[in-house]
């Protein structure tokens, strides 16, 4: 009996220390947690965790009626199973996300009571509903609700202090851990500063839980209500065919003969047609609108006066026009004889 006993002491070690191992490698990593590296390794470390919280239930390691100081330095660290449970539940993406955030809950609770039995945590659960216990403020009055906001805020500031010089003091008990001739005390010291750890990344991970709930219901009741009404967006356009277009009957006759899956017409039939179709205007009909500076150009017409103008007067000099050419030779003779200032005589006695 004591053989087998060892043995599953053995394989319980082995195997909780395989996904300990997992799990701070996948919390040192920089890769995305989608990504299909860190998933396989959330996968097995919860089957290695998994499979040593039930060797664990074998053994029957943990009592309700016992102390801290009752347990053995080997047995402590198995205290960590349900935290590290939730940990790397929460960040599975092959499940539904309302499923992978309920397993989560219900591992990291266990985790507190737990660590509440062992006087190691003082976290306050409701019993029923898996949620923290709240106290109703709307009797309280102003000044008192103020009160209990500044203590929170010191008391969440206190925490975040209380939680960086934790992690500070693992970092350097891991290294000594490491040691192969570390003793006892330190590896007990370094599961108990772990423990403490993880109770406060397990109350961080409860809270985000707690404000996740609402949103993923959110979510499911758009779902159920058949989603977002979407404006209808029109039908797309036809795709454009391509087409030959000849100079005259005798082209259209032969490269429709080359091309007979392509349409072929003639310049005048693709005008006639675009005129039916009213993106060209109908030449027969009076014009109504005004003419574009295209038509104005190809009907010869100029849209422009100082345009018009600048034509006459080079018309004029290409034909020695007298009166033109005695206005320009005035135009360069003409000299400023007034003296300088002489038009400007304000403000002067």
């Amino acid at each position: 009996m004591a053989a087998a006993d060892e043995d599953v002491s053995k394989n319980l070690h082995a195997i909780f220390h395989e996904g300990l191992n997992l799990y701070n490698k996948i919390s040192q990593s920089n890769e995305p947690t989608q990504s299909l590296e860190v998933q396989r390794d959330v996968k097995k470390a919860i089957s290695c965790l998994e499979q040593a919280t039930r060797l664990v239930s074998v053994a029957d390691i943990f009592s309700s009626n016992e102390e801290i100081e009752e347990l053995s330095t080997s047995d402590i660290q198995y205290l960590l199973l349900p935290a590290l449970l939730g940990s790397l539940t929460s960040k599975l993406t092959s499940r539904e996300r309302k499923e992978v955030i309920e397993i989560a809950e219900i591992y990291l609770l266990d985790f507190l009571q737990r660590t509440n039995s062992y006087k190691l945590s003082n976290y306050k659960i409701r019993k029923g509903d898996g949620e923290a216990e709240q106290t109703d403020g709307s009797n309280r009055s102003e000044i008192e609700q103020l009160t209990i906001a500044v203590n929170t805020r010191n008391s969440k500031i206190q925490k975040f202090k209380e939680f960086k010089e934790l992690k500070t003091q693992l970092e350097n008990l891991k290294k000594n851990v490491e040691n192969e001739h570390a003793d006892e005390e330190i590896k007990r010291n370094y599961f108990l500063t772990m423990i403490k750890v993880m109770i406060h990344e397990a109350i961080d991970e409860l809270d985000s839980i707690k404000m996740e709930k609402p949103i993923l219901a959110h979510i499911a009741q758009i779902k159920q209500d058949g989603g977002p009404k979407l404006k209808r967006q029109p039908p797309p356009p036809p795709p454009l065919k391509p087409i030959i277009i000849t100079k005259d009957q005798v082209q259209k006759a032969i490269y429709g003969a080359g091309y007979p899956s392509m349409p072929t017409m003639t310049v005048d039939e693709f005008y006639e047609k675009r005129v039916a179709e009213g993106a060209f205007p109908d030449p027969n009909k009076p014009r109504t609108g005004p003419m574009s500076m295209q038509e104005a150009s190809l009907a010869g017409i100029s849209l422009n006066d100082s345009d018009k103008e600048d034509e006459e007067n080079e018309n004029k000099v290409e034909a020695d026009d007298d009166e033109n050419i005695q206005r320009l030779r005035a135009r360069d003779e003409y000299k400023d004889e007034h003296r300088r200032g002489w038009g400007n005589r304000m403000n002067r006695s």
